[in-house]
């Protein structure tokens, strides 16, 4: 397995697949690079070079018990981009992994992006707050974690089966490869990153990062979004990016990056080419 290891000395897994324009994969909580399969083969197909990594404390990358946050997670993005040299590259991010691109574009990336995507971002802030006050309230946030430290296991299937892919919506047909990958992924990070990232995607507030963002920037969403809601996150990120594009998909679930794939691959395509 390809790794490199961060200056606090954290072992990062990556993926760097083909030549050409690089286009790094961001992924979401709690999941791993595996998450953007469909994506990486597609771009690969189409002559573009892929890289993918897992977040510090996901996936094959070091069960650390410190630096869950947004800060470390977009030095650690800095550090794979650096390692690979890679340059002119298009950062999309989905998630929890749209929060890392803001925060790496705007602290770190000057020089060496082309373009962002944020698909089902958590940008700009989840949680309710004063000045946010279209939020969620903290006890979502709350409730995650005592699902997560109760049976992780357990809420690692719940979550899969239902509101993240829309498979608890009328008429809806889950995919059990689907649910079951999603666990797999789960399981393979540590309990500690996991609960501490909650805070990190929730409470972050990226309002200036986006300001910061100078490339072109593609902002997708889909209207039936359960975890995170389009109206306080694509709506508001699009007012605050200085060159940005809003596309909102009626329908589409969290994880539309899976179960729509055939249009959102295109719709990426298009947008890198452009």
């Amino acid at each position: 397995m390809e790794k490199m290891t961060t200056k606090d000395g954290v072992e990062i897994f990556y993926k760097d697949w083909g030549r050409g324009q690089p286009i790094v994969f961001h992924h979401g909580w709690p999941l791993s690079s595996d998450d953007w399969d469909t994506q990486m083969l597609f771009f690969l197909q189409h002559d573009y070079r892929v890289v993918g990594f897992d977040r510090r404390g996901h996936g094959r990358s070091s069960q650390v018990a410190e630096g869950h946050d947004m800060d470390h997670y977009a030095a650690d993005a800095a550090a794979i981009v650096e390692h690979l040299d890679l340059r002119d590259a298009v950062h999309i991010g989905h998630s929890t992994g749209g929060g890392v691109v803001v925060r790496y574009v705007a602290r770190h990336g000057k020089g060496r992006v082309a373009k962002a995507v944020l698909m089902s971002a958590v940008t700009p802030i989840m949680v309710r707050t004063p000045s946010n006050p279209d939020g969620l309230p903290i006890d979502v946030f709350d409730g995650l974690r005592k699902g997560l430290a109760a049976n992780r296991a357990q809420f690692y299937r719940d979550v899969p089966s239902g509101p993240f892919y829309g498979f608890n919506r009328a008429g809806a047909k889950p995919l059990e490869g689907v649910i079951e990958n999603w666990w797999r992924q789960g399981m393979m990070g540590g309990a500690k990153a996991h609960y501490d990232g909650i805070k990190a995607f929730s409470e972050t507030d990226q309002t200036e990062d986006l300001k910061n963002i100078e490339v072109p920037t593609l902002v997708m969403h889909g209207d039936d979004d359960q975890i995170v809601p389009y109206k306080d996150a694509a709506l508001l990120a699009i007012k605050l990016l200085r060159n940005g594009t809003l596309k909102i998909y009626p329908g589409f679930p969290h994880g539309m990056l899976t179960t729509n794939a055939d249009v959102i691959n295109q719709d990426i395509l298009a947008f890198i080419r452009s």
